[in-house]
């Protein structure tokens, strides 16, 4: 694993922190960015996805987005390691673009692994510059941890696929022009071999995405209703039926995606919190502390050993699962200590609250993290399997026909 800067990497890093400075105002310490204080208005999804489109434009005219992308896909073909490194800087700014992460970390790998030449020429540029906003369209009420047992039909007609079923959890579908969608194409075949998947604009007639509103009054999650839509032949991604290989490829990178940008408050914040809370003198609150950044540290080099695995040309594997799960778990026991630190003004919440429920809303929002992108329990079985070596899990439907299965 590699850690700290190299003469070249300290280059790099003095490049981004000269761009930044002077496209983007810094944070101001202790405060979140302006955008995210607004997050309790009725219409702050909506200007929060404009938010990062600007920021978005910013990068790609000033050739600073898709760091890692290949030269040929528009990017400036760099290494993870200097992903990093950028990412790492532009946090001390007030600037994000972060609704697209679905598009640039999820559905671009994809693209460029299993899509045509006409499908990457399409799609990745015009993703590359934030004009075209991205969700995925995977999980259903009756298929979340277990994905393969979907039951959302596309039937053949001709040149198209005429698709019913529902979908849910799909962030920002409500405003995405494009979404990535599985689908089963062939209930004769076990769960996992008769899976396609496409790529569908979310213009498409008989698409309604309906936002759920969550416990912090935001709604960017939705369900989802597709009812006759029609998706052109060309739309496939890889294979018919061929569709949980590609599916691998877009989780591994979503668990990445999770893990990598996630990384937690930064623990500066939270020190300032303890101080502004007057329990920096309680000794058990110190020992809380300190594990909460040694968990800090340990997210860093978890980050850095994926990162550097990237950069080496290996694709996302055991490290992303350990990775995102050790997040979550870190989430989990921060937002629990926030709370206890902020005691009876816990309870408070939007403009009552001390940075107007900024740390209330990082402790509710603990289980997207905890859930998205796979459970923790499904992480431990992941890596269980294929880092410990243990069998399987037994699964008796696994070369059962889907049309057999009691789900379906």
């Amino acid at each position: 694993m590699d850690i700290g800067d190299s003469p070249e990497e300290a280059a790099f890093r003095a490049e981004a922190r000269a761009f930044l400075e002077q496209h983007a105002p810094r944070k101001q310490p202790g405060v979140t960015n302006a955008d995210e204080l607004n997050r309790h208005d009725p219409d702050w999804l909506r200007e929060h996805i404009e938010f990062c489109r600007q920021w978005q434009h910013v990068l790609y005219e000033n050739g600073w987005a898709g760091i890692t992308w290949p030269k040929e896909f528009g990017g400036r073909g760099g290494t993870a390691i200097q992903q990093a490194i950028y990412s790492e800087e532009e946090s001390q700014f007030d600037v994000t673009a972060g609704v697209f992460s679905v598009g640039l970390g999820m559905v671009a790998p994809t693209l460029m692994a299993h899509a045509t030449t006409e499908q990457q020429e399409r799609h990745l540029d015009v993703m590359l510059r934030g004009d075209e906003l991205w969700c995925q369209l995977f999980s259903e009420p009756g298929a979340g941890s277990d994905l393969a047992t979907l039951a959302t039909r596309a039937v053949r007609d001709g040149d198209e696929f005429v698709v019913d079923g529902q979908k849910v959890w799909n962030s920002y579908a409500q405003h995405a022009d494009w979404g990535i969608l599985l689908t089963r194409t062939d209930p004769d075949a076990p769960k996992h071999r008769g899976i396609t998947y496409f790529v569908v604009d979310m213009k498409t007639p008989g698409i309604d995405a309906r936002p759920l509103r969550q416990i912090t009054g935001i709604a960017h999650f939705n369900e989802v209703f597709l009812s006759g839509v029609r998706i052109p032949a060309k739309n496939v991604i890889g294979e018919v039926n061929g569709g949980w290989a590609v599916t691998h490829t877009t989780l591994a990178n979503e668990r990445a995606v999770i893990g990598v940008g996630g990384g937690g408050r930064n623990f500066d914040d939270i020190a300032a919190l303890a101080r502004r809370c007057g329990v920096t003198g309680d000794p058990t609150f110190r020992q809380e502390l300190v594990q909460t950044y040694v968990r800090t540290a340990t997210l860093r080099y978890l980050g850095l050993r994926l990162r550097t695995a990237m950069s080496q040309g290996r694709p996302p594997g055991p490290e992303a699962s350990v990775l995102k799960l050790a997040f979550s778990q870190h989430a989990a026991r921060t937002a629990d200590l926030v709370m206890r630190m902020l005691g009876p003004e816990a309870t408070l919440y939007g403009d009552d609250a001390l940075d107007r429920a900024r740390w209330q809303d990082y402790f509710l929002n603990q289980f997207n993290v905890r859930i998205g992108g796979g459970t923790d329990e499904v992480q431990r079985n992941g890596m269980a399997e294929r880092v410990l070596g243990l069998p399987r899990d037994p699964m008796s439907d696994r070369d059962t026909p889907w049309k057999d299965l009691a789900r379906s």
